[in-house]
Protein backbone atom coordinates (compact mmCIF):
# COMPACT_ATOMS: atom_id res chain seq x y z
CA UNK A 1 0.00 0.00 0.00
CA UNK A 2 1.52 3.37 -0.78
CA UNK A 3 2.72 5.78 1.86
CA UNK A 4 0.64 7.81 4.28
CA UNK A 5 -3.09 6.02 2.35
CA UNK A 6 -5.60 6.89 6.06
CA UNK A 7 -7.85 4.21 6.50
CA UNK A 8 -11.30 3.63 4.03
CA UNK A 9 -13.24 4.66 7.34
CA UNK A 10 -12.84 8.33 8.39
CA UNK A 11 -10.92 9.10 11.65
CA UNK A 12 -10.69 11.80 13.59
CA UNK A 13 -7.35 13.92 12.05
CA UNK A 14 -6.82 17.56 10.76
CA UNK A 15 -7.62 16.52 7.14
CA UNK A 16 -11.19 16.50 6.01
CA UNK A 17 -12.40 13.28 4.01
CA UNK A 18 -15.18 14.55 1.05
CA UNK A 19 -16.32 11.86 -1.99
CA UNK A 20 -17.03 13.34 -4.90
CA UNK A 21 -19.12 12.27 -7.67
CA UNK A 22 -17.93 12.53 -11.60
CA UNK A 23 -21.25 11.72 -12.68
CA UNK A 24 -20.80 10.94 -16.61
CA UNK A 25 -23.35 10.42 -19.02
CA UNK A 26 -23.33 7.96 -21.97
CA UNK A 27 -21.72 11.09 -24.53
CA UNK A 28 -18.96 11.54 -22.00
CA UNK A 29 -20.30 14.99 -20.86
CA UNK A 30 -19.63 15.02 -16.72
CA UNK A 31 -22.25 17.24 -14.41
CA UNK A 32 -20.79 20.38 -12.58
CA UNK A 33 -22.56 22.30 -9.77
CA UNK A 34 -22.84 25.97 -9.21
CA UNK A 35 -21.92 26.76 -5.37
CA UNK A 36 -24.74 28.24 -4.22
CA UNK A 37 -25.15 32.25 -2.55
CA UNK A 38 -24.24 32.19 1.78
CA UNK A 39 -21.67 28.52 0.79
CA UNK A 40 -18.35 29.44 1.12
CA UNK A 41 -16.32 29.40 -2.62
CA UNK A 42 -19.58 30.43 -3.43
CA UNK A 43 -20.14 30.93 -7.62
CA UNK A 44 -17.17 28.47 -8.29
CA UNK A 45 -18.31 24.99 -9.75
CA UNK A 46 -17.20 21.53 -8.69
CA UNK A 47 -18.08 18.20 -8.94
CA UNK A 48 -20.42 17.33 -6.76
CA UNK A 49 -20.43 15.66 -3.22
CA UNK A 50 -19.48 16.14 0.30
CA UNK A 51 -17.81 15.38 3.97
CA UNK A 52 -17.73 11.83 4.64
CA UNK A 53 -18.90 10.77 8.05
CA UNK A 54 -17.59 9.46 11.14
CA UNK A 55 -17.56 5.63 10.63
CA UNK A 56 -18.91 6.31 6.85
CA UNK A 57 -16.86 4.64 3.96
CA UNK A 58 -16.39 7.35 1.17
CA UNK A 59 -18.76 4.94 -0.99
CA UNK A 60 -21.33 5.29 1.07
CA UNK A 61 -20.21 9.11 1.62
CA UNK A 62 -21.11 9.54 -2.32
CA UNK A 63 -24.05 7.71 -2.55
CA UNK A 64 -25.81 9.81 0.07
CA UNK A 65 -24.51 13.25 -0.67
CA UNK A 66 -25.98 12.88 -4.37
CA UNK A 67 -29.51 11.78 -2.60
CA UNK A 68 -29.48 14.77 -0.73
CA UNK A 69 -27.71 17.18 -3.66
CA UNK A 70 -29.15 15.69 -6.28
CA UNK A 71 -32.18 13.25 -5.30
CA UNK A 72 -30.75 10.53 -7.51
CA UNK A 73 -29.50 7.09 -6.40
CA UNK A 74 -26.50 6.04 -7.39
CA UNK A 75 -26.38 2.22 -8.99
CA UNK A 76 -22.92 1.83 -10.78
CA UNK A 77 -19.84 3.98 -9.61
CA UNK A 78 -16.34 3.09 -10.04
CA UNK A 79 -13.45 4.60 -7.12
CA UNK A 80 -10.91 6.31 -8.82
CA UNK A 81 -8.81 9.12 -7.81
CA UNK A 82 -7.63 10.88 -4.27
CA UNK A 83 -6.20 14.02 -4.09
CA UNK A 84 -5.38 16.00 -0.95
CA UNK A 85 -5.55 20.09 -1.60
CA UNK A 86 -4.91 22.68 0.72
CA UNK A 87 -7.51 25.24 0.87
CA UNK A 88 -6.19 28.79 1.39
CA UNK A 89 -8.49 30.88 3.94
CA UNK A 90 -10.60 32.87 1.72
CA UNK A 91 -11.90 36.60 3.10
CA UNK A 92 -14.68 38.64 1.09
CA UNK A 93 -14.69 41.94 -0.07
CA UNK A 94 -14.51 43.58 3.02
CA UNK A 95 -11.74 41.55 4.56
CA UNK A 96 -13.80 39.59 6.79
CA UNK A 97 -12.90 35.47 6.55
CA UNK A 98 -15.40 33.58 4.94
CA UNK A 99 -13.68 30.24 5.05
CA UNK A 100 -10.76 29.32 6.95
CA UNK A 101 -8.05 27.38 5.84
CA UNK A 102 -8.31 23.91 5.89
CA UNK A 103 -6.95 20.44 4.16
CA UNK A 104 -9.26 18.35 2.39
CA UNK A 105 -8.98 14.05 0.84
CA UNK A 106 -10.69 14.12 -2.07
CA UNK A 107 -11.93 10.89 -2.66
CA UNK A 108 -13.13 10.91 -6.73
CA UNK A 109 -15.67 8.08 -8.10
CA UNK A 110 -16.91 8.01 -11.57
CA UNK A 111 -20.87 7.70 -11.37
CA UNK A 112 -21.90 5.76 -15.09
CA UNK A 113 -25.46 4.89 -13.71
CA UNK A 114 -28.12 6.18 -11.54
CA UNK A 115 -31.55 6.34 -11.13
CA UNK A 116 -33.70 9.99 -11.50
CA UNK A 117 -32.87 13.08 -12.83
CA UNK A 118 -30.49 15.28 -11.40
CA UNK A 119 -32.13 18.28 -9.62
CA UNK A 120 -30.56 21.40 -8.04
CA UNK A 121 -32.17 20.67 -4.67
CA UNK A 122 -29.93 22.93 -2.67
CA UNK A 123 -30.28 25.48 -4.79
CA UNK A 124 -27.58 25.19 -6.64
CA UNK A 125 -27.30 25.55 -10.95
CA UNK A 126 -26.33 22.31 -13.00
CA UNK A 127 -24.46 22.11 -15.99
CA UNK A 128 -23.83 19.22 -18.40
CA UNK A 129 -20.00 20.21 -19.50
CA UNK A 130 -17.63 18.57 -22.39
CA UNK A 131 -14.35 17.77 -19.75
CA UNK A 132 -12.75 18.69 -22.53
CA UNK A 133 -14.12 21.94 -23.03
CA UNK A 134 -15.56 23.40 -20.08
CA UNK A 135 -17.89 26.83 -20.73
CA UNK A 136 -18.56 27.52 -17.07
CA UNK A 137 -16.07 29.37 -14.57
CA UNK A 138 -14.62 30.16 -12.19
CA UNK A 139 -13.56 25.86 -11.23
CA UNK A 140 -13.27 25.49 -7.92
CA UNK A 141 -9.47 24.83 -7.23
CA UNK A 142 -9.46 21.26 -6.38
CA UNK A 143 -11.52 20.22 -8.96
CA UNK A 144 -9.70 21.77 -11.35
CA UNK A 145 -7.00 19.37 -12.49
CA UNK A 146 -9.24 16.56 -12.26
CA UNK A 147 -10.10 17.22 -15.96
CA UNK A 148 -7.33 16.05 -17.76
CA UNK A 149 -7.69 12.93 -16.33
CA UNK A 150 -11.46 12.59 -17.83
CA UNK A 151 -9.64 13.28 -20.87
CA UNK A 152 -7.68 9.94 -21.11
CA UNK A 153 -9.61 7.06 -22.78
CA UNK A 154 -10.19 3.67 -21.06
CA UNK A 155 -8.69 1.70 -23.35
CA UNK A 156 -5.10 1.60 -23.80
CA UNK A 157 -3.08 -0.40 -26.97
CA UNK A 158 0.74 -0.95 -26.89
CA UNK A 159 1.79 -1.93 -30.49
CA UNK A 160 2.83 -4.90 -31.56
CA UNK A 161 4.50 -5.14 -34.84
CA UNK A 162 7.20 -7.91 -33.88
CA UNK A 163 4.94 -10.38 -33.71
CA UNK A 164 1.96 -9.38 -36.02
CA UNK A 165 4.22 -7.81 -39.21
CA UNK A 166 3.82 -4.41 -40.35
CA UNK A 167 1.20 -5.24 -42.79
CA UNK A 168 -1.17 -7.19 -40.21
CA UNK A 169 -0.72 -4.52 -37.66
CA UNK A 170 -1.61 -1.42 -39.82
CA UNK A 171 -4.63 -3.79 -40.87
CA UNK A 172 -5.49 -4.38 -36.88
CA UNK A 173 -4.66 -0.30 -35.67
CA UNK A 174 -6.65 1.05 -38.71
CA UNK A 175 -9.90 -0.97 -38.08
CA UNK A 176 -9.81 -0.01 -34.48
CA UNK A 177 -9.19 3.47 -34.76
CA UNK A 178 -12.47 3.24 -36.47
CA UNK A 179 -14.23 1.47 -33.99
CA UNK A 180 -13.01 4.05 -31.26
CA UNK A 181 -9.36 3.37 -30.45
CA UNK A 182 -8.45 6.97 -28.88
CA UNK A 183 -4.83 5.73 -27.00
CA UNK A 184 -1.75 3.84 -28.17
CA UNK A 185 1.57 3.45 -27.05
CA UNK A 186 4.54 2.82 -29.78
CA UNK A 187 6.60 0.69 -28.07
CA UNK A 188 9.12 -1.20 -30.32
CA UNK A 189 12.06 -1.61 -28.35
CA UNK A 190 13.68 -3.66 -30.88
CA UNK A 191 13.79 -1.18 -34.25
CA UNK A 192 16.36 1.32 -34.61
CA UNK A 193 16.11 5.19 -33.58
CA UNK A 194 15.52 5.26 -37.44
CA UNK A 195 13.10 2.70 -37.97
CA UNK A 196 11.35 3.34 -35.06
CA UNK A 197 10.70 6.86 -36.15
CA UNK A 198 9.33 5.98 -39.06
CA UNK A 199 6.92 3.62 -37.83
CA UNK A 200 5.78 5.96 -35.00
CA UNK A 201 5.13 8.30 -37.62
CA UNK A 202 2.80 5.93 -39.52
CA UNK A 203 0.89 5.12 -36.64
CA UNK A 204 0.57 9.16 -35.70
CA UNK A 205 -0.73 9.66 -39.67
CA UNK A 206 -3.21 6.69 -39.02
CA UNK A 207 -4.29 8.20 -35.84
CA UNK A 208 -4.42 12.11 -36.22
CA UNK A 209 -7.90 12.38 -38.34
CA UNK A 210 -9.41 9.99 -35.02
CA UNK A 211 -7.52 12.84 -32.87
CA UNK A 212 -6.01 9.87 -30.93
CA UNK A 213 -3.76 10.12 -28.39
CA UNK A 214 -0.21 8.52 -29.45
CA UNK A 215 2.69 8.23 -26.65
CA UNK A 216 6.53 7.58 -27.61
CA UNK A 217 7.91 5.08 -25.34
CA UNK A 218 11.18 6.97 -23.79
CA UNK A 219 13.70 3.60 -24.13
CA UNK A 220 12.82 3.86 -28.13
CA UNK A 221 13.47 7.48 -28.75
CA UNK A 222 16.91 7.05 -26.12
CA UNK A 223 15.79 10.27 -24.37
CA UNK A 224 15.27 12.54 -27.00
CA UNK A 225 12.08 13.99 -26.23
CA UNK A 226 12.41 16.53 -28.78
CA UNK A 227 10.95 13.69 -31.37
CA UNK A 228 7.83 14.06 -29.26
CA UNK A 229 6.98 17.30 -30.91
CA UNK A 230 8.76 16.62 -34.09
CA UNK A 231 6.96 14.25 -35.13
CA UNK A 232 3.17 15.21 -33.64
CA UNK A 233 3.06 13.01 -31.12
CA UNK A 234 0.67 13.36 -27.95
CA UNK A 235 3.49 12.59 -25.14
CA UNK A 236 6.01 10.16 -23.91
CA UNK A 237 5.54 6.97 -21.77
CA UNK A 238 8.66 6.57 -19.50
CA UNK A 239 10.08 2.84 -18.90
CA UNK A 240 10.12 2.07 -15.16
CA UNK A 241 13.97 2.54 -15.02
CA UNK A 242 13.69 5.81 -16.63
CA UNK A 243 10.89 7.17 -14.75
CA UNK A 244 13.21 6.75 -11.28
CA UNK A 245 15.67 8.60 -13.30
CA UNK A 246 13.49 11.24 -14.24
CA UNK A 247 13.84 14.62 -11.97
CA UNK A 248 11.24 17.03 -13.62
CA UNK A 249 8.55 15.98 -15.64
CA UNK A 250 8.85 17.73 -19.13
CA UNK A 251 6.41 20.29 -20.24
CA UNK A 252 4.13 20.31 -22.53
CA UNK A 253 3.43 17.19 -23.56
CA UNK A 254 1.25 14.40 -21.82
CA UNK A 255 3.59 12.16 -19.32
CA UNK A 256 2.74 9.01 -18.84
CA UNK A 257 5.47 5.87 -17.02
CA UNK A 258 5.11 2.24 -16.24
CA UNK A 259 5.28 1.00 -12.62
CA UNK A 260 5.57 -2.41 -10.97
CA UNK A 261 5.59 -1.26 -6.87
CA UNK A 262 4.79 1.34 -4.59
CA UNK A 263 8.56 2.98 -4.87
CA UNK A 264 7.54 3.79 -8.65
CA UNK A 265 4.28 5.01 -8.03
CA UNK A 266 5.35 7.49 -5.39
CA UNK A 267 7.85 8.80 -8.06
CA UNK A 268 4.98 9.20 -10.64
CA UNK A 269 3.04 10.90 -8.38
CA UNK A 270 5.63 13.36 -6.91
CA UNK A 271 6.21 14.31 -10.58
CA UNK A 272 2.60 14.90 -11.45
CA UNK A 273 2.67 12.67 -14.56
CA UNK A 274 -0.74 12.14 -16.05
CA UNK A 275 -0.73 8.29 -15.26
CA UNK A 276 0.93 5.67 -15.20
CA UNK A 277 0.38 1.52 -15.74
CA UNK A 278 0.43 -0.95 -13.35
CA UNK A 279 1.87 -4.44 -14.08
CA UNK A 280 1.66 -7.17 -14.06
CA UNK A 281 -1.84 -8.07 -12.44
CA UNK A 282 -1.88 -10.99 -14.01
CA UNK A 283 0.00 -13.71 -16.65
CA UNK A 284 1.62 -12.36 -19.41
CA UNK A 285 4.02 -13.86 -22.31
CA UNK A 286 5.63 -10.38 -22.15
CA UNK A 287 7.03 -11.01 -18.61
CA UNK A 288 6.39 -15.14 -17.91
CA UNK A 289 9.09 -15.09 -15.36
CA UNK A 290 7.26 -12.40 -13.21
CA UNK A 291 4.67 -12.92 -10.41
CA UNK A 292 1.83 -11.58 -11.20
CA UNK A 293 0.40 -9.01 -8.66
CA UNK A 294 -3.56 -10.07 -8.94
CA UNK A 295 -6.49 -7.87 -7.96
CA UNK A 296 -5.85 -7.94 -4.47
CA UNK A 297 -2.59 -6.71 -4.43
CA UNK A 298 -3.48 -3.68 -7.32
CA UNK A 299 -6.10 -2.36 -5.50
CA UNK A 300 -3.62 -2.13 -2.40
CA UNK A 301 -1.12 -0.50 -4.50
CA UNK A 302 -3.71 2.01 -6.16
CA UNK A 303 -5.78 3.02 -2.95
CA UNK A 304 -5.87 6.57 -2.31
CA UNK A 305 -3.92 7.28 -5.87
CA UNK A 306 -3.59 10.15 -7.13
CA UNK A 307 -3.09 9.18 -10.82
CA UNK A 308 -4.99 7.65 -13.21
CA UNK A 309 -3.68 3.80 -13.26
CA UNK A 310 -4.36 1.36 -16.37
CA UNK A 311 -3.99 -1.88 -15.19
CA UNK A 312 -1.81 -3.94 -17.44
CA UNK A 313 -0.88 -7.86 -18.21
CA UNK A 314 -2.75 -10.50 -19.29
CA UNK A 315 -5.76 -8.12 -19.95
CA UNK A 316 -8.96 -8.19 -21.90
CA UNK A 317 -11.20 -5.54 -23.02
CA UNK A 318 -13.71 -7.72 -21.24
CA UNK A 319 -11.89 -7.18 -18.04
CA UNK A 320 -12.17 -3.26 -18.02
CA UNK A 321 -15.55 -3.32 -15.22
CA UNK A 322 -13.31 -5.21 -12.97
CA UNK A 323 -10.47 -2.89 -13.82
CA UNK A 324 -12.59 0.23 -12.53
CA UNK A 325 -13.83 -1.63 -9.96
CA UNK A 326 -10.77 -2.40 -8.36
CA UNK A 327 -9.74 1.53 -8.92
CA UNK A 328 -8.00 1.50 -11.93
CA UNK A 329 -8.85 4.13 -14.96
CA UNK A 330 -8.99 1.21 -17.83
CA UNK A 331 -6.81 -1.14 -19.23
CA UNK A 332 -3.44 -1.63 -21.37
CA UNK A 333 -2.94 -4.11 -23.63
CA UNK A 334 -0.48 -5.18 -25.95
CA UNK A 335 -1.52 -8.48 -28.06
CA UNK A 336 -5.87 -8.99 -27.08
CA UNK A 337 -6.78 -5.50 -28.11
CA UNK A 338 -4.92 -6.09 -32.10
CA UNK A 339 -7.11 -9.80 -31.62
CA UNK A 340 -9.80 -8.03 -31.12
CA UNK A 341 -9.31 -5.86 -33.62
CA UNK A 342 -9.06 -8.63 -35.77
CA UNK A 343 -12.35 -10.56 -34.72
CA UNK A 344 -14.18 -7.15 -35.39
CA UNK A 345 -13.34 -7.31 -39.22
Amino acid sequence: MIAFVASSLVTTSNVIDAAVGVIQDKNGLVLLAERPAGKPWAGYWEFPGGKVEVNETPELALKRELQEELGITVTVCYPWLTRTFDYPAKYDASGNLESPAKTVKLHFFVVVDWQGEPKGLEHQVLSWQNPKKISVQPILPANAPIFGGLGLAPLYAITNLSELGEALFFEYLAHALQNGLMMIQVREKQLSVEAYQKFAQRVIALALPYQAKVFLNSHCVKADLNLVSQLNASGVHFTGEDLMQLQHRPANMLCGASCHGARQLVHAAKLGLDYVTLSPVMATRSHDDVLPLGWEAFTDLIESYALPVYALGGMQTSNLHQARMHGAHGVAMQRSIWVKAQLLQ
